[in-house]
């Protein structure tokens, strides 16, 4: 609009002053060497126009002719400089497209006509890479770190390399390098804080991430969030070697991410052990409440050492009202409530979870089951549900499963990489081993105390005829216990006169009435560990249903008790001692195996159970 404004003027004066000179037209007189000339000064004026049109035009002429070699040269350069970029497009979108052939041929354009632009280099060696010949990708890449423009550009190249290579001390360098020159190069910086990772150095890679935010290369949150985790990786791992420093890095990697679950436990953990423990369980309870998870609830119930199981299931009610509708509330809960002997509560709470149950409340249930009611049959009923349940979260991190959190992947090295949340395409995770222990511990506990009973039963029936001289008779009749081992044949002996059957001995105080007689249940349990094609003396078919050796009755045989043959002579006792049926075994429980066909000594069992 202005340049228009300004034309209108400028015509608008040429007009003015054309029209002022027509209205004045005047004389003017040239004499020179005879010549005489007299003209009005418009034609004068337009005279001189035209001369100095023509003066212009032919110094146009020859200007251009005496450039005309420089002009030549120079066209043909910018072709030449065209062609080298339009191979340099076509080799990096043949790159692109997995054209071999079309890349190598635009690498040779490219050096033939660019030979000295960087990016002509660059798609060298990426084409180098692409063939696989890593020799001339590194060359290529020496070449650009040695010039100034491409010195970043080279040095990420032979860092890329030097990992492909698995070389982690020359990656490292490279990218220490990089940081150097550039504090603010997002790759390098995360290679180099990766790398100290790695070596624990976790003030070093403090110190890089410290410089990157200086330089304005990362935002506030995310400065945050690193700040934490690289806090909260060096109070794990001080924590046994020097506690208070472990916790003052602990509690300020709280205080950047509240919510950094690793942090949090770790804080917990040392501030309970110094006595804080108002502290310690306003860090907990926050961090739960934003992230349920085990570790945390573990580490509010063992907030004080020595606490009683009472105390413990106290705090995790407190702590389970922070995130009332999360499954891991449950789960903490019900744990807490088992190890209390609440298990009326503990069958509250897990219920609503019994719809759709995962591996951890299948075994919840199996440790509830023989701890409550000493059920054998139904831990190992719920035991093999967890084989077939949903999975529980774990620490996965590229595809790794840790039963740990890390400040790195394993893998990749990243930083902050582990996130917990449902493995895809695993059978078990790291904390469900940890809850199949608690349900093998149960169910021993449960055999031991059946041994124990039957012990000691077994030891008042021998004490019974010492306090009673009138059951000596009842204890001589009764089948002796057969000892461990494998049942043999007895030699054949002169047949015992017949003995009498008076009433039996008087039972022992607290024995229940449906409780079978003492000598019956050392027999038993006997005759169970001399089994010798079974694994234990409670394994056996799913079909078959327990079974208890009685005393017969005054004048009846043992062998006819059971419906068999009644024996031939009238004292003789039976060659093998009768087998007895406990419960049935897991369903991917094998069954017992034939001596040495298991060479290493491996049983596929779930869990070990």
């Amino acid at each position: 609009m202005i340049r228009l404004v300004i034309l209108l003027v400028v015509l608008a004066a040429l007009a003015f002053g054309i029209g002022w000179l027509a209205d004045r037209p005047g004389e003017i007189h040239l004499s020179w060497e005879g010549w005489r000339i007299e003209t009005t000064v418009p034609v004068a004026l337009a005279v001189l126009a035209v001369l100095t049109a023509a003066l212009m035009g032919l110094w146009r002429a020859l200007s251009l002719l005496l450039r005309s070699p420089q002009m030549v040269a120079r066209h043909s350069r910018r072709r030449r400089r065209d062609k080298g970029w339009d191979a340099v497009t076509r080799g990096l979108l043949a790159i692109g497209t997995g054209d071999v052939p079309a890349a190598r041929q635009a690498r040779a354009d490219a050096v033939r006509l660019l030979p000295n632009e960087p990016l002509t280099r660059l798609l060298a060696a990426q084409t180098a890479q692409f063939d696989g010949d890593r020799d001339v990708a590194v060359a290529e890449f020496r070449a650009m770190a040695e010039r100034a423009e491409t010195r970043l550009l080279g040095l990420r190249g032979l860092h890329m390399e030097a990992r492909r290579a698995g070389d982690a001390r020359a990656a490292a360098v490279l990218a220490a390098e990089a940081a150097a020159a550039a504090p603010a190069l997002g790759w390098a910086v995360d290679a180099v804080i990766e790398a100290r990772c790695a070596d624990g150095d976790f003030a070093g890679a403090r110190a890089v991430l410290e410089r990157q935010m200086a330089q304005k290369g990362i935002d506030k949150a995310q400065y945050r969030r690193r700040r934490a985790v690289l806090l909260a990786a060096e109070a794990v791992a001080l924590e046994h070697v020097d506690p208070p420093v472990a916790r003052e890095r602990a509690v300020e990697a709280v205080r950047l991410a509240p919510t950094l679950v690793p942090a949090a436990a770790c804080a917990g953990r040392l501030l309970g052990a110094a006595g804080e423990l108002k502290k310690a369980a306003k860090i907990v309870e926050t961090a739960f409440a934003a992230n349920p998870h085990p570790e945390l609830a573990e580490v509010e119930a063992h907030l004080r050492p020595g606490d009683a199981a009472q105390d413990r299931l106290k705090r995790i009610r407190v702590l389970a009202n922070k995130a009332p509708s999360a499954r891991e509330s449950a789960i903490a809960l019900a744990r807490a409530a088992i190890d209390a002997q609440e298990f009326q509560q503990a069958r509250l709470v897990l219920e609503p979870l019994l719809a759709e149950p995962s591996q951890r409340v299948c075994l919840l249930m199996a440790e509830l089951e023989a701890a409550e009611h000493a059920d054998i049959g139904k831990a190992r009923e719920w035991t093999a549900r967890a084989v077939r349940a949903t999975r529980d979260p774990a620490w996965i991190a590229d595809g790794v499963v840790s039963d740990h959190w890390a400040p790195v992947s394993p893998i990749s090295g990243k930083l902050d990489a582990f996130v917990w949340a449902v493995p895809p395409g695993v059978s078990a995770t790291p904390i469900l081993e940890h809850e199949a222990e608690r349900v093998k511990a149960a169910i021993a506990a449960v055999r031991a105390s059946e041994e124990a009973k039957a012990a000691a039963l077994a030891a008042e029936a021998r004490a019974a005829p010492a306090a009673d001289p009138a059951a000596a008779p009842a204890r001589a009749a009764a089948p002796a216990a057969v000892p461990p081992g494998p049942a043999t044949p007895e030699p054949e002996r002169a047949p015992d006169p017949p003995p009498s059957f008076p009433s039996p001995a008087p039972k022992a105080e607290g024995t229940p009435e449906s409780a079978p007689a003492p000598e019956a249940v050392a027999g038993t349990a006997a005759r169970a560990e001399a089994k010798g094609d079974a694994k234990s003396a409670g394994e056996t078919g799913p079909d078959e249903i327990d079974r208890v050796v009685r005393l017969p009755p005054p004048g009846a045989s043992l062998g006819a008790s059971f419906g068999g043959p009644a024996p031939a002579a009238p004292g003789a006792r039976s060659a093998r001692a009768e087998p007895i049926v406990a419960m049935p075994p897991l369903p991917d429980d094998p069954g017992p195996e034939p001596e040495g066909s298991d060479p290493d000594g491996r049983r596929s069992r779930f869990l070990g159970l």
